[in-house]
């Protein structure tokens, strides 16, 4: 997807343009300043960003409660050990 930039005052007098290329698949960040604010994109990008998808935690105990493991070829508990459930780890920067 493409990405445009315009200040607000650019985004004001150019919106019809500016929806024209969020609809073709642009995304247009509007800028206050030099500093980014808002995004203009599409409907359909903006239903499929904000559709209500479950947490991946969520989706894989639904996906483990519907598929028998030994049928995808996984041991049981052998997904258990992916995921550390711990606070985190320490980063450094």
């Amino acid at each position: 997807m493409a990405k445009r930039s315009a200040s607000i005052a650019e985004a004001r007098a150019n919106l019809p343009g500016l929806v024209r290329d969020a609809e073709g698949g642009a995304s247009v960040e509007i800028t206050r300043r030099g500093k980014p604010v808002a995004v203009l994109v599409s409907t359909a990008m903006y239903q499929r960003l904000a559709s209500a998808r479950p947490p991946f935690g969520r989706a894989l105990d639904d996906f483990l409660d519907r598929v028998e493991i030994r049928r995808v070829g996984l041991a049981a508990g052998e997904l258990d050990a992916l995921r550390d459930r711990g606070a985190g780890r320490e980063a450094r920067w």
